[in-house]
This record gives structure tokens, C-alpha cells and sequence, in this order.
């Protein structure tokens, strides 16, 4: 189906919002009345940059408080709406929204409505304009889809129909099955919105909090197959109001809702992009660094060693267990110092999960390679995160490792480590609903509850997306304030049976932990029973606790080095969760360590 979103979804001018839609690949916008009023360009002007870039004006909105008014109100209302058919006839515009009625002059009486909306349509007839009247969720007397269905089918005009905007059903709990009842013909334009479920005013929540479909909790492709089902053969239009996007760059976020109507196209059965390819682990951590000595320092305590060196690059594999850390220290480098750049994901086909990553937008990264090395797909995150497709590694067709040559040398003293056991990545304060349709969708991953947690500058928000059976964990988090302290550090988990033993031959090779103050252990006492001596190991070594219906879980961070700590986790087979409970403690160790000791 064609798609279309409506230009205040975007931030910045006209202009930009235009090409920023088109470059997204969408084939029509909903020009919003305020862009056009702050526009400079006449609305001929506007309709030739359309046509440039490929665009169809597919809605112009929005007319407000129409209806239902005394008679001298209404005549009022109709100037208006003949000044506004002839900018639309300018702007080459066929299909007006009208709100229903928030004015306190708008009277209970549906026949009036009717009536007077009929009237309406007969002038916008005279322009070649249709109706398109919705039911505001806030509306004084007509708030609901059925409502203003019953006032649109009484009215009978040809040119008068209905808009339906999914925030406007949902928000109010409305049974969309009923829309399956209105004659396709007559439903006039879709509109579509997702937001996070919040107890608010509904006024508030539209203005703020909507979001593309697939990144709140709404049911839309639930609303958009029984709109489906009538026939309806209009665009699938996206009407986002939300304070994050319009301070986001507009070109990323046409992208990002480019992509969501792809993934609701799928889920609703209008096309069939690569179907989406699970990862089934993590191959590697990539971590670039302008001074691998502190880096690799702390690998060694951890109890790492360097097995292997890329044959053309200067990356170094560190590994014990199953749990592989290269560390980059060639010249393209974070001016931040080390930062986690690179995933390797485990695939089981690697180039169908490329197809799919590309087919949802996400861009593909151009590797220089030798015709020795590797292939290796590789697509970029949101948040710039590189993200390879790793095929399994074997003697017939050797993967990623095959690119590196074993570098023989004295093993250190092992922690335990067998495995990482998930990934922690600070988004951009834009990116994080992006994030999360990104790594379900392009991924297939599952995304878990939004959780928010205290930290030292406000509320950090955090969301973890993992396969079915927790191989792949990535935990996606966001923080009031950049750029402060663990708020916004990036971390690996490696997974211990025995993060006691591991944290003390962390501690015995030089490694330091992080401090964790006595009140937390004070507060543990009281909460849960534990054997004589145990609280005052944790106490020692600065391990966390946490625990669940499913079991309990035990970890313990280094020190951050550049934009990186590590945590060793020690997760009961039920445990499900990340300490969430504990996020407020250690985000505030983090903070004093660095204001006492610089890191």
C-alpha cells in the first residue's frame, strides 16, 4: 500500500520535512496547516517540490471546530473553509481533515452535525475536495470512531467520509472490530499512531507521547486488518506527535517510520519482506581503543588472553571461554576513548539475515576486504553500533576466526568466565524507541518491559531485547543527562558459576571492583536470609544481589575504562532479569568513583 506520514511527525522546515520523507521512500505526506502557514513557499511552490521529489499531498489538515453550531457560528466556519479549499486546490490537496468539535459553542445534536457537515461537503465539492471527519478522542460531544460514523452515514454526502486514527480508538480502549461495519468507499483516510500505555490526560498523551507503530503497547495491526477487511485502499499514513522526534534530526526518523510501516505491512500480511533470521549467540565484543594497554590490562585480570591477531588489521582477540573480546586499536578511533563499536551476532544464515536488515532500511556497511578474509555482512544499529552476521565456524567453511592468526603465548589465570552473558548499549536520547523496533524487527528479538531506574541525574529508561532462550541478551538504556559517569557507559556481562571465585582472582591479578556502599548491604540483611559469612563476602568484594521467582542472581562491575566496564554475572538457570533493582546503587557507585578518583 502506499504510505504517507504527516509532516509534523518531522522536525525542522517544510523543505526539510519534504525530503526527509522522500528519502525515507514515502510516496505521499499530510501537510500540516501550521508548517504551510510558517512556510515561505507560495502553495504552488509547495506542490511543484512535491511533485519533485515524488511526493503526493495526500491530506491537508487540520480544519477545526465545525460542527454542530449555532447558525451564525456555522456561516463563520464556512468562509473559513472556502478560503481553506482554495489553498488546498493551490496546494493540489484532495482530502481535508476535520476534528470533531472541541468548542464549547458546538451543541449535543447529531443531526445538526450531520447536517451542517453535509453543507460542508457541498462546498467542498465545488473545489474537487472530500471530507475527511474524525472523532477527537477529547471531542466535546463526538469522541469515538462509531460516533462519528453514525453522523457520516446520516449526513449520506458523496463527499463527506471518515478519517480513522488509531491513537484517537485505542487511547479510549474502543473495540476497533466494528470498523469491519463501514463501507470501505467511505472510509476517507487511515491514520496511524502507537503509544506507550501511560494513565494521563488523553489530551497530554496524543501531544507528547505517540510513537510509530510497533514501539508502544497499541494493538495497531490488529486496527489496521479490520480496516483492511472493508476494502479501504487509502494510504497508510502516520500522524506522530511526539517531543522527541521533532528535536530529532528529521532524516533518521522518516527512516525510522519508514520502517515501521514495513514491519506492520508484514505483520498484517501486505508484504513479505526476508523473513527474520534469530541470532543464536554472541560471537563477539568489538571494542576500539586509542590505548589498549589499560584495556587489555583489565582483560588480563579478568583472566582473558590474547589468542589470536587479525592477519591485516591491528585487532587483537582476547577470549576465555566462549566469550571473545577484540580490542581495535587502528586509526579510525573514538575521540571519547574506548567505546564498545562492534557485535558480532551468531547466525545460521548469515546473508538472509543481511537481506532482512537491508529489505527494513537498516544500512549496510561497506567492508574493505582482501579476497583471503572473511565475508562478513554487516549492517549499522541506530545508535552506530556495527552489527555483523556471524556463519557458525567449520573446517569446511571457516568463519570470522579464520581471519586471525593464533598468537601462541603464557595463559593467565582463568575467572571462570564461559560466556557473555549480555551487552549493555547506551542509545542516543533520541534513538531508544528506534532501538527497540530496530533489534525486534530487523533482529527478531524479543523485547522485554521498559523498566525506568533512579540514577544520580534523573530517571534512566532501559529495555532489554533477547532471543527466546536468553543466548542473545542486549539491554538498551537511555539517561536524563549525557555523557555523565555508568548513566552513560556501555558494559559487557560475562556470564561465572561462581562470581565469588571470579571477583576474587579479578581482585588477586590487580583488577578493581567497584565499591559498593555498606547501606546497600544494611538494606540486603533485611530483605533476604543469608548463610553465615555470605553477606560479608559481598560486602568485601562489592557484589550486588538480586531475586526472583525464577532464582537469584550475583554480579559485581570493574571499573570503567574509557566508556567501558565489565560485569561478572552469576544467573540462576529461572533468573530472567538484570539487577534492574540494583541499577540505582551501582549508578551511583559509578558516579563517586569517578568524582574521587577520575574513573
Amino acid at each position: 500500500m502506499r504510505t504517507s506520514i504527516a509532516t509534523v511527525s518531522l522536525s525542522g522546515s517544510l523543505t526539510e520535512k519534504l525530503t526527509a520523507a522522500s528519502r525515507a521512500g514515502f510516496d505521499g505526506v499530510e501537510i500540516f496547516e501550521n508548517d504551510l502557514l510558517a512556510s515561505p513557499l507560495s502553495p504552488e511552490e509547495i506542490r511543484a517540490r512535491c511533485a519533485d521529489l515524488g511526493l503526493a499531498i495526500e491530506l491537508y489538515q487540520p480544519m477545526r471546530d465545525i460542527e454542530a453550531v449555532p447558525e451564525a457560528e456555522f456561516a463563520r466556519n464556512l468562509r473559513r473553509a472556502r478560503h481553506k479549499f482554495e489553498v488546498m486546490r493551490r496546494l493540489g490537496a484532495d482530502t481535508v481533515l476535520v476534528c470533531s468539535s472541541v468548542s464549547p459553542l458546538a451543541e449535543d445534536d447529531d443531526a445538526l452535525a450531520a447536517a451542517q457537515l453535509s453543507q460542508l461537503a457541498d462546498l467542498a465539492q465545488e473545489f474537487g475536495v472530500r471530507v475527511a471527519y474524525e472523532a477527537l478522542a477529547w471531542g466535546r460531544h463526538v469522541s469515538t470512531y462509531d460516533h462519528a460514523w453514525r453522523i457520516v452515514e446520516a449526513a449520506g454526502h458523496p463527499a463527506l467520509g471518515t478519517c480513522l486514527d488509531s491513537f484517537h480508538i485505542l487511547s479510549r480502549g474502543s473495540d476497533s472490530k466494528g470498523i469491519a461495519d463501514i463501507p470501505g468507499e467511505k472510509i476517507f483516510f487511515l491514520q496511524l499512531a502507537d503509544a506507550p500505555l501511560l494513565a494521563m490526560d488523553v489530551l497530554q498523551w496524543s501531544r507528547h507521547y505517540r510513537c510509530f507503530p510497533g514501539q508502544g503497547g497499541f494493538d495497531v495491526a490488529g486496527l489496521v486488518r479490520h480496516v483492511l477487511s472493508t476494502g479501504y485502499d487509502g494510504p497508510l499514513s502516520l500522524e506522530i506527535f511526539n517531543d522527541v522526534f521533532r528535536q530529532a534530526e528529521a532524516g533518521p526518523t522518516a527512516v525510522d517510520a519508514q520502517r515501521s510501516l514495513l514491519v506492520l505491512q508484514e505483520a498484517v500480511g501486505l508484504s513479505e519482506p526476508p523473513a527474520p533470521v534469530v541470532p543464536t549467540g554472541i560471537a563477539f565484543a568489538e571494542l576500539v581503543t586509542p590505548d589498549a594497554e589499560p584495556v587489555t590490562a583489565l582483560l588480563a585480570a579478568l583472566g582473558f588472553t590474547r589468542t589470536a591477531r587479525h592477519r591485516g588489521k591491528p585487532v587483537d582477540l582476547w577470549q576465555q571461554g566462549e566469550a571473545r573480546i577484540l580490542v581495535n586499536t587502528g586509526p579510525a578511533l573514538r575521540r571519547d576513548g574506548t567505546a564498545l563499536a562492534a557485535i558480532g551476532l551468531e547466525s545460521p544464515d548469515p546473508e538472509g539475515a543481511a537481506r532482512r536488515a537491508e529489505a527494513l532500511l537498516a544500512p549496510v556497511l561497506p567492508r574493505r576486504r582482501t579476497p583471503e578474509d572473511a565475508r562478513l555482512d554487516a549492517v549499522a544499529a541506530p545508535d552506530g553500533t556495527e552489527l555483523f552476521f556471524c556463519a557458525p565456524d567449520t573446517p569446511e567453511h571457516p568463519g570470522w576466526r579464520a581471519d586471525f592468526a593464533d598468537t601462541p603465548g603464557q595463559l593467565p589465570t582463568a575467572t571462570g568466565v564461559h560466556r557473555i552473558d549480555h551487552l549493555a548499549l547506551t542509545q542516543p536520547w533520541h534513538h531508544f524507541d528506534e532501538a527497540t523496533l530496530f533489534h525486534r524487527s530487523v533482529l527478531g528479538l524479543q523485547a522485554q518491559e521498559s523498566v525506568d531506574v533512579a540514577d544520580p541525574y534523573g530517571l534512566l529508561r532501559s529495555r532489554a531485547v533477547t532471543t527466546p532462550d536468553g543466548s542473545v541478551r542486549i539491554a538498551l538504556s537511555v539517561g536524563a543527562a549525557p555523557g555523565e559517569d555508568g548513566a552513560h557507559a556501555q558494559h559487557i556481562a560475562l556470564a561465572t558459576d561462581d562470581v565469588v571465585a571470579a571477583a576474587r582472582r579479578f581482585r588477586d591479578s590487580g583488577g578493581r571492583l567497584l565499591r559498593i556502599p555498606a547501606n546497600y548491604y544494611d538494606d540486603l540483611a533485611a530483605r533476604f536470609d543469608f548463610a553465615e559469612g555470605e553477606l560479608a563476602t559481598y560486602q568485601d568484594l562489592g557484589i550486588l544481589y538480586d531475586r526472583d521467582g525464577g532464582g537469584a542472581f550475583r554480579h559485581c562491575y570493574t571499573r570503567t575504562v574509557g566508556r567501558v566496564f565489565f560485569e561478572l554475572v552469576q544467573r540462576e538457570p529461572g533468573y530472567r532479569g538484570y539487577g534492574a533493582q540494583n541499577a540505582p546503587v551501582r549508578l551511583a557507585a559509578q558516579h563517586t568513583a569517578k568524582r574521587l578518583t577520575g574513573g
